[in-house]
């Protein structure tokens, strides 16, 4: 039987965290970091920090996102380099009850878990659980994981070139360099198509049926609207734009300003006539024209579900992908029959889960284009 690395299954799921966060957490990066852990000590928390920070981040832009995913995974700050134990415990594997018990002697204490690893695996056992059933504290900490959240839509090709190595050739630069060399023979200047993150739009749905969601949908909008190109509205018996009170810096003032704006918490659901509002009033302009929508919601309808079926075509030759996150999708028997859900599933693209940080990283691949993540 193959020994499993408990460390690392918990060492895994904080890569996972750090990537959802916008780091370029690569399998070559993910490698060396359980390698350097590995020489290390997995028991340390400062060398797990290190080993990280050294291994994970490419760019300086990746060292604040690394110390929130790390502050909300294993606690704190940047370590010291103290030790969170009074000993350094071995890397914690999955062996036979019966061996162990072996090689134990009697009356032996059990050996002590590594506290790294301990605190990431909570972590990662935090990152599947439905966030209607987290208690006070695991709902804080579930936020402070959101607030490392980053969402870029897929790439598009822009009409916009750069210089390059390949690619057509540029005739300006290349009679501007030609000029400068008195006429003389010079090196062709080229350039080249640059990339840019398609716009995403995030419909949050905070009707009833939707409250244990709402707060968390909502800080992960926040943490997407950061990266700009992002449009967030919330939708139940009113469709409110809320793309400007999510540019508080500060999660709890962003949400504390949505809370004012909203008025429609916890009512009822009228996703049709709300998708038709936003269509008319910005969708058609442009708004949602070559973009990425993501519908946050439940599927509840009190309205007319042919009006939903209708406006999710419209929205459909309209948008570039349009993804649909149900929270309830997640539960052991869902089946898509209420008739809001049945309606506008024909004009989806991509329908996930959205109860848990695994689900919203789920979703923030697919966004991004990686559908296989």
């Amino acid at each position: 039987m193959t020994a499993v690395l408990a460390g690392d299954a918990a060492l895994l799921g904080f890569a996972r965290v750090l990537r959802a966060a916008g780091v370029d957490a690569s399998a070559e990066r993910v490698h060396a970091f359980l390698s350097a852990v590995d020489v290390l000590r997995p028991g340390m928390r400062a060398d797990v920090y290190w080993a990280g920070r050294l291994t994970l981040c490419g760019n300086r832009d990746d060292l604040e996102r690394y110390e929130r995913v790390f502050a909300a995974c294993f606690g704190g700050g940047e370590p010291a380099g103290r030790r969170v134990a009074a000993a350094p415990a071995p890397r914690l594997r999955l062996v036979v009850a019966d061996a162990g018990a072996e090689r134990r002697a009697p009356g032996a204490a059990d050996p002590a878990t590594p506290p790294a690893a301990s605190l990431a695996g909570s972590a990662e056992v935090l990152r599947h659980r439905d966030v209607a059933d987290l208690d006070a504290a695991e709902r804080e900490q579930v936020r402070r994981l959101l607030a490392a959240f980053a969402l870029r839509g897929e790439a598009r090709r822009s009409a916009r070139r750069r210089p390059g190595r390949r690619g057509a050739v540029d005739p300006h630069r290349t009679v501007r360099e030609l000029l400068r060399h008195g006429g003389e023979p010079a090196l062709l200047r080229r350039h080249a198509r640059t990339e840019q993150p398609r716009r995403v739009v995030l419909l949050v749905d905070v009707s009833g049926s939707m409250a244990p969601y709402a707060d968390a949908l909502l800080r992960f909008a926040h943490a997407a609207a950061r990266g700009g190109r992002t449009e967030v509205f919330t939708i139940g018996t009113r469709l409110t734009r809320v793309t400007r009170e999510l540019t508080h810096r500060d999660p709890d003032l962003a949400m504390a300003a949505v809370a004012a704006a909203v008025p429609d918490w916890r009512g009822g659901t009228r996703l049709g006539e709300l998708l038709r509002a936003f269509l008319d009033r910005w969708g058609q302009r442009g708004m949602a024209r070559g973009a990425i929508v993501v519908v946050l919601s439940d599927g509840w309808e009190r309205g007319d579900p042919e009006l939903l079926a209708g406006q999710m075509r419209r929205l459909h030759r309209l948008a570039h992908r349009v993804i649909w996150a149900n929270p309830r999708k997640a539960r052991p028997g869902y089946a898509p029959l209420a008739a809001g859900m049945a309606a506008a599933l024909p004009s989806v693209d991509a329908f996930v889960e959205g109860h848990s940080l695994a689900a919203l990283e789920r979703l923030a691949a697919v966004v991004r284009g990686a559908d296989d993540a």
